[in-house]
């Protein structure tokens, strides 16, 4: 080693390195925290004979020289500290303790070993160093720092002891028990459901350190199960008593010279057509013959923004909300129900205010007028969607002319919006029926029938003409000048999404040829009309789902390749969405003749908004998955035919046929044979007798094990020929604990959301 160190590198080593050096280096820094002997190394770039050894020893005296490998052992050397690449990113737990870091800019996240991780938590912003490189690639490392702790809550049960408080997490992200002082929190009571915060993880503690957010009840009551729900993803489930006192005191009267200053409906025939559980009306529909053939179609929306003025605190709570949260048993608003429920519910017999769209049209459905404005309406009947459909498939009922009129219009443009080029995507909406306490009942799926579409048609119509009126202005030349617009985008699947898509049914024997443009969207609608009804439809849904683009809000307009509307945007539902009363400011805006507004504030809001609406959709499928799991408990030991609808290294998913409700039976528990993940043919195989199981292969499961804390179901795959372990079996082996990343989603069901309410 001393003679080592009393070499100096030659002038101009670091830049010409010999073959030999330049494969040593690589070794270093694709195993970074390998300790290499110099006879491997010199083995492995090119010979260790004599002269090998010596060109080794040579090598490796330069680069301890300059720093960049170190001897850890007698004639053991491996990289430096100061030489190990060194990445900066989020990490993300699971359930093992095992940590994924997402670095921007990198494709594969990397893997920190649980013994590696420095006590960093999900969330955190990280200083990860590799320490190893796989033959496929992909980087281990281990957490050098954590820069940022992420305080975002956990929600948990409390066990108390006699001295301590340990709080066991609900998230399969936080596998540690978090400590409370028992003496700062006395009153939390043994069993009780809680929200805490991280405020410390010293090094060679087991438990993070935790402080009491709040209390929300004991385990299992289900409200106090929702309110969990809506505190782990940071939602608020009451306002605070000034925003409630802001909405009480709004003058709920509208004024003779409020009216004067408005178009005035109420002379015309006007309905509202929604769910037989809503409360809050945002949409109404009126309809007037002008002559044969020709109608004045209005397209009627609470006139939010009339109550709410910009930057009070009712405009500040909704920009903080940004969306109303629909979870299984209770709707959580945007704005409080004075406003939702009361001044912008557009109830019927009474004056209402709006923002309407009009459109005078034909049977052709040429658009021969619109007008955008402000109006007053007096809605003449509320409409469930089953009422409206009972006059459309009879032909009686009250204004039956009206709504079989709007019916074969929005038939009409539903038709000739496939023939353009939209994806017909109809995904089945999960409903529970629920006893007084919230339990589940029964499963059933909310069907779309045609008074679902005939709303939905007029709603994509406003949309999508509020959005072209908006997108532009005319100048003296008649020129068409861009303006700022708050607008729904939708961008057209990658090449690569739909690449996988297209080997992903070629299984079940179908061809995708399209690979770009309006030609992918006529491909998609002529497969899921093939696959409808079939054994492979909802996992051929579900990956054709997956393949496209997600929408969301921008003022850089795109155009919505799902509706194949060049322009569109969201107008009509200012109760539950703060972007449409954006729109609606923007829209009165520009009517008054207003110029473009700065861009850089909208996009924002348009940011925020969009962030939200993902958050609220997430806690509204946790809530579903919680009660199908609540509803399975009831079965433990039954058995139910089920299809495979999706495969994992560590498992295969199964959905009821009956209940459409899913869960997993981990490959480590079936019985009788030894299975494996193909996932070049995407497929599990058994070892010893040859079985296999791919998407939409028809099996029979026993439920094993529904645990509601986790939201997990556990299947026993009951397969012909193999030895089954008897029902009701509590074998924890079945909560697995998976490779990878991706076994952090662990057996929780899968859900479906309708397209009306989320909005597209």
């Amino acid at each position: 080693m001393n003679k080592r160190q009393q070499r100096t590198p030659k002038e101009g080593a670091k830049n010409k390195r010999s073959a030999r050096e330049e494969i040593i280096l690589h070794m270093f820094r694709d195993f970074p925290n390998t300790q290499f002997t110099l006879k491997y190394l010199a083995s492995v770039s090119g010979g260790a004979s004599k002269e090998g050894r010596r060109e080794t020893f040579e090598i490796l005296s330069r680069l301890f020289d300059e720093g960049i490998v170190e001897e850890c052992s007698r004639e053991k050397y491996r990289l430096s500290q100061q030489h190990r690449p060194l990445y900066e990113g989020v990490a993300s737990m699971t359930q093992s303790g095992a940590v994924y870091v997402e670095v921007e800019g990198q494709e594969e996240d990397i893997f920190v070993n649980p013994r590696n991780t420095a006590n960093a938590l999900d969330g955190d912003r990280v200083e990860v160093a590799v320490i190893h490189r796989g033959r496929n690639g992909k980087f281990e490392g281990e957490v050098t720092r954590i820069l940022e702790r992420c305080h975002k809550p956990y929600v948990g049960v409390a066990e108390v002891g006699a001295h301590q408080i340990f709080v066991r997490a609900d998230s399969r992200r936080m596998p540690m028990d978090i400590y409370l002082s028992k003496r700062a929190y006395p009153d939390v009571r043994d069993g009780e459901k809680v929200v805490v915060r991280i405020v410390d993880w010293q090094p060679g503690s087991k438990s993070p350190v935790g402080e009491l957010v709040e209390r929300l009840g004991i385990a299992g009551n289900n409200d106090t199960e929702m309110h969990a729900i809506l505190a782990e993803y940071e939602l608020p489930y009451r306002f605070e008593p000034e925003i409630e006192e802001a909405a009480k005191a709004i003058d709920g009267s509208i004024t003779a010279r409020e009216i004067a200053s408005r178009r005035d409906f109420r002379q015309v025939v006007t309905f509202t057509v929604d769910p037989a559980d809503a409360k809050d009306f945002d949409d109404a529909l009126s309809v007037r013959k002008v002559r044969d053939g020709v109608w004045e179609i209005g397209v009627h929306i609470a006139d939010v923004t009339h109550y709410v003025k910009p930057h009070s605190v009712l405009d500040d709570e909704a920009v903080e909300r940004g969306t109303s949260v629909y979870l299984v048993d209770r709707t959580v608003p945007m704005l409080p129900e004075r406003l939702s429920n009361e001044l912008c519910s557009l109830r019927p017999n009474e004056t209402s205010l709006c923002f309407s769209a009009v459109f005078t049209m034909n049977e052709n459905l040429e658009i021969l007028d619109e007008w955008f404005g402000r109006t007053v309406i007096h809605s003449d009947r509320r409409f469930t969607y089953a009422e409206a459909q009972e006059v459309i498939e009879t032909g009686r009922g009250d204004y039956a002319e009206e709504i079989l009129t709007l019916n074969r219009l929005a038939q009409a443009m539903r038709a000739q919006r496939f023939k353009n080029g939209a994806i017909a995507f109809e995904r089945e909406e999960v409903k529970f029926k629920l006893d007084e306490s919230g339990k589940p009942l029964g499963v059933y799926f909310k069907e779309q029938k045609e008074s679902n579409q005939m709303i939905e048609e007029f709603m994509l119509l406003a949309n999508r003409r509020v959005a072209e009126f908006c997108a532009h202005r005319r100048n003296d030349k008649g020129r068409a000048v861009p303006r700022t617009m708050v607008f729904r985008v939708h961008d057209s699947p990658s090449e690569e999404k739909l690449d996988r898509f297209r080997q992903f049914i070629l299984r079940f024997g179908h061809i995708f040829k399209a690979s770009k443009g309006r030609a992918v969207a006529r491909e998609m609608n002529k497969l899921l009309k093939q696959v409808k009804g079939s054994t492979e439809e909802n996992a051929v849904t579900t990956m054709a789902v997956r393949s496209m683009a997600k929408a969301y809000y921008s003022t850089d307009n795109i155009g919505h390749y799902g509706l194949a509307f060049p322009y569109y945007t969201h107008f009509t539902s200012p109760i539950r969405r703060y972007p449409d009363m954006m729109v609606h400011r923007l829209l009165a805006h520009y009517l008054e003749g207003g110029k473009s507004v700065p861009k850089d504030p909208v996009e924002e809001l348009c940011v925020r908004a969009s962030e939200r609406e993902v958050i609220a959709a997430e806690a509204e499928r946790a809530s579903i998955k919680y009660k199908m799991v609540e509803f399975m408990k009831e079965h433990i030991g039954e058995e139910f035919d089920g299809h495979v609808s999706g495969l994992t290294e560590w498992g295969i998913y199964v959905e009821l046929d009956e209940t459409h409700i899913e869960g997993m039976s981990f490959l480590r528990d079936i019985p009788g044979d030894f299975f494996l993940f193909d996932e070049q043919q995407y497929e599990v195989i058994g070892r010893s007798t040859g079985i296999k199981l791919t998407l939409g292969s028809p099996v029979r499961i026993r439920v094993k094990r529904a645990d509601l804390q986790k939201r997990q179901l556990d299947f026993e795959l009951l397969l012909p020929g193999l030895p089954n372990r008897r029902s009701g079996s509590s074998d924890d082996r079945s909560r697995g604990k998976g490779k990878g990343k991706a076994s952090d989603k662990g057996s929780g069901p899968k859900v479906s959301h309708s397209s009306r309410r989320r909005g597209r």
